[in-house]
Parts: structure tokens; C-alpha cells; sequence
């Protein structure tokens, strides 16, 4: 009996807090779209990808891009041998803030 009380009260519990926690990661979800963010991941969501192809408009059809999609921009920046310059990801910072 005492099972069943205890199991039924963590029921009313933990259903108001399951639908809080699930507007709150769908909020971080759509924050997280910054230069940190993988580029795969960038390039998933049509706004972002218009950003940043407005500055690299080459990414996707680099031999590189299999590669580094897992990576950020910020991460390949120093590998990419100045091509990928602090103005570029400047400009696609400030794009991704405003579509957010």
C-alpha cells in the first residue's frame, strides 16, 4: 500500500516538472547556434547555414568540409590557414544572434 502512494505521488510530481524540462532544452537548443556550434549542425538549420554561407559560400564544397563538420568554426579557424578569418566569424556571430 505504502508502494503505491509513494509511486503515485512521484507520478504527480514529476509530470509538471517533465513539461518544464522540455520547453527549457528546446530554449538551449536554439541558443546553442553560435561559431561554438558544429558546423554540421549550423548547416542543418536554414537560417544559420544562410549566415555563414554568406561568409564561406565555399564551406559545403570543400574536399575539407567531411572532415571538419563535426568540428566549430572557432575550432577550424587555426587550422585554416587564414582563410577563416576573427571579421568572418565576427559576421557570422552577430548573424546567428539575430536569428535567434
Amino acid at each position: 500500500m505504502k508502494i503505491k502512494v509513494l509511486a503515485a505521488s512521484l507520478a504527480i510530481i514529476a509530470a509538471p516538472l517533465a513539461s518544464a524540462a522540455v520547453p527549457a532544452a528546446a530554449e538551449e537548443a536554439e541558443a546553442a547556434l553560435t561559431i561554438d556550434t558544429p558546423i554540421e549542425a549550423l548547416m542543418a538549420n536554414d537560417d544559420a547555414r544562410a549566415v555563414v554561407l554568406a561568409e564561406m559560400p565555399e564551406l559545403e564544397s570543400s574536399p575539407y568540409y567531411p572532415q571538419i563538420k563535426a568540428m566549430s568554426l572557432k575550432a577550424v579557424q587555426p587550422y585554416s590557414q587564414g582563410m577563416i578569418t576573427d571579421e568572418m566569424l565576427a559576421k557570422i556571430s552577430a548573424g546567428l544572434a539575430e536569428i535567434q
